[in-house]
């Protein structure tokens, strides 16, 4: 799957992405922010992490510049841990490419593609030490569910306190129309 925006080119990620992927995210900075990614973070992290099979009802992408390939992150949605049914946004932003709105952008684009795939709620969190993540949350139109948990990040290696936020992607009045069909 495939999704172009203004700026971006979101696209699978294939195991010769390895290096592209390793040089974003082989930064603490980006890590820490990360609940599954490992720190320090490694080539055979990078090679294992192109190498996942190709889940078409949970896209991951790797976030490119349209106009040159550059490799801006990754961007995907995934189940949530322990939850049936629930799926979660999930993304990181290369250090160089931070404050541009790439997140923001590429988000927008999974939305689209989770209301597509049939999705009625998505889901997001962000650890409180992260603000700017929680910006972009609240740019795409998550609400806050004001439960704050503690979650495990792999990268800090301990459990930090999360803010979740969630995303209704099917109106009430359209459910409706939809629910009386």
């Amino acid at each position: 799957m495939f999704h172009r925006t203004e700026r971006l080119l979101l696209r699978p990620i294939w195991p010769e992405d390895w290096q592209g992927v390793l040089s974003g995210i082989a930064d603490e900075g980006v890590v820490r922010n990360l609940a599954r990614a490992p720190w320090p973070y490694s080539e055979q992290d990078a090679r294992e992490f192109t190498a996942l099979p190709i889940a078409p009802l949970h896209p991951r992408f790797l976030i490119t510049r349209a106009r040159d390939a550059a490799v801006i992150g990754c961007i995907g949605i995934d189940p949530v841990p322990g939850e049936s049914d629930a799926i979660e946004i999930g993304y990181w932003i290369a250090r160089p490419h931070w404050g541009q709105g790439y997140a923001t952008e590429a988000g927008r684009a999974v939305i689209e593609i989770a209301r597509t795939l049939g999705y009625a709620r998505l889901y997001g969190s962000h650890f409180l030490d992260n603000p700017a993540s929680g910006k972009v949350l609240s740019k795409l139109g998550f609400e806050p569910t004001g439960r704050v948990v503690e979650r495990h990040s792999c990268g800090r290696g301990e459990k930090a306190q999360t803010a979740e936020y969630s995303l209704e992607l099917i109106e009430s009045d359209r459910l409706g129309a939809v629910c009386a069909a």
